[in-house]
């Protein structure tokens, strides 16, 4: 298989990971549990169908890859226990938008870590993308789905993602895809375990109704999104991936005015689109130019203090 087909084929499994994503918010925001419940079911569930997987075909899950991956698994715990509480008490597309402003800590990253030189055009942009999230907010704010708590957890969930993305490209290369994928579930799953304990939202047991959108959580958004993303990410460049990520806060968006009858006003959709617009011009503008010739895609740059 050529470079430029395995690139291709690694835009088809980001872009299907990303429509996954898209739908997890919706999906938990309907599920008659406590967030850190869902999350907890969610997340074992989850774990114990790729560990099962990695077993029946032969490749159990390693402790190497347990080590390797548990950064990742720290953030990927964070992520989805700060997101499903934000969707539970904000709007999905608050914290879907919000979110949606990876690309900006990308572009904070990119020197360091990628050895892009973002340009005063790439901030300019970037200061219109944060302009765009401002008014989505702002938009929201009469609405009866809206918290501004829940914003701030959107906003904590934006860094949480960052570093899950960052520990994903960056181990891409010492295991594969799966190993990765089952070692951050079965961390995250552990992490997240205390948390809804204290919580107390275990005491309700899930009906039947809840269980099959649980497991469709886990087995959707988790399972295939996860693996599809962790796999991609050997094949096309951290820019491009972030770049997919602008598509997830218009298909929440509409999923969740479609499929939960959550208010969105005309503002909103025109904040939206300034975010879309800005961002995807500096993930295009600032990385298209920069991709190394002679760097195989499947191998990111190394990064100073690491091995």
């Amino acid at each position: 298989m050529t470079v430029e087909s395995r690139q291709s084929a690694g835009v088809v499994a980001a872009s299907a990971a990303m429509v996954g994503w898209a739908a997890s918010g919706v999906i938990a925001k309907g599920i008659d549990l406590g967030s850190l419940a869902v999350v907890f079911w969610r997340m074992w569930i989850y774990a114990i169908v790729i560990v099962g997987f990695t077993y029946a075909i032969g490749r159990p899950l390693s402790k190497r890859a347990l080590r390797i991956a548990l950064p990742g698994g720290i953030a990927l715990s964070a992520d989805i226990m700060l997101f499903f509480t934000s969707v539970k008490l904000t709007t999905v597309a608050n914290a879907t938008v919000i979110g949606a402003m990876q690309p900006v800590l990308m572009l904070a990253l990119a020197h360091r870590l990628f050895g892009e030189r973002p340009t005063r055009r790439d901030w300019g942009l970037a200061i219109v993308g944060i302009s765009g999230v401002v008014i989505v907010m702002f938009g929201s704010a009469g609405v009866p789905e809206w918290s501004a708590v829940g914003d701030f957890l959107a906003l904590l969930t934006l860094f949480a993602w960052t570093a899950y993305f960052i520990f994903s490209k960056l181990t891409r290369t010492r295991i594969d895809a799966l190993e990765y994928t089952a070692a951050t579930a079965v961390t995250a799953a552990v992490v997240t375990t205390p948390f809804a304990l204290v919580s107390g939202q275990l005491a309700e047991t899930p009906d039947a109704a809840s269980w099959l959108w649980l497991v469709i959580l886990a087995l959707g958004p988790g399972f295939a999104s996860h693996l599809l993303m962790n796999w991609s990410l050997g094949y096309i460049p951290a820019w491009l991936g972030s770049t997919l990520s602008l598509g997830i806060p218009v298909t929440s968006t509409v999923l969740a005015w479609m499929f939960l009858d959550e208010t969105v006003v005309a503002i909103q959709f025109l904040g939206m689109t300034v975010v879309m617009v800005a961002l995807g011009a500096i993930v295009v503008g600032q990385a298209r130019p920069r991709l190394p010739a002679s760097r195989p895609v499947s191998e990111p740059p190394t990064v100073p203090g690491t091995s």
